[in-house]
């Protein structure tokens, strides 16, 4: 239960400062950064003897990681978009986070009723936040022009 407080503590600790750096540099590869650590944090964390100290590190980088994703892709979808579809447009982005959140349960759970093992769902976790990283990579972060609505041709 400490770990998931520790994690808890550093999603704080990593929104502010995500919300910050985007403020200041390019948010897609902030993005980028953010899933790669992660990938590389569950990398080590698997690579390494089990111990307390590295769950409690594993769980600060995890955190720091995790909510950070947030206040990057909202201010994104209103920087390309506009403010006028902020709502809607992150509403769907947060609606497919939460669907993807459930089938990687299920899935981790199903993984573990049929190999015995989360090891092919921790894989499965670092390859997700590598497509991840790559995916952010070519977002193209200035707004879409839209033509005037009702302007004659």
């Amino acid at each position: 239960m400490s770990a998931l407080a520790t994690i808890g503590f550093f999603n704080i600790i990593g929104s502010t400062a995500a919300a910050a750096l985007g403020g200041r540099y390019s948010k897609k590869w902030i993005l980028a950064w953010l899933y790669a650590i992660r990938a590389l944090a569950i990398t080590i964390y698997l690579a390494t003897p089990l111990s307390a100290a590295g769950t409690y590190l594993f769980a600060a980088v995890l955190g720091v990681t995790w909510l950070a994703t947030v206040p990057l892709t909202n201010s994104l979808v209103g920087q390309i978009f506009g403010m006028k579809y902020l709502s809607t447009l992150f509403s769907i982005a947060f609606l497919g986070h939460q669907l993807g959140a459930f089938i990687g349960a299920w899935a981790g759970g199903a993984i573990f009723d049929a190999t015995g093992s989360y090891q092919l769902a921790w894989l499965a976790s670092i390859a997700l936040s590598l497509i991840a990283a790559t995916l952010c990579m070519p977002i193209d972060e200035r707004a879409l022009a839209r033509p005037a609505l009702g302007a004659a041709p």
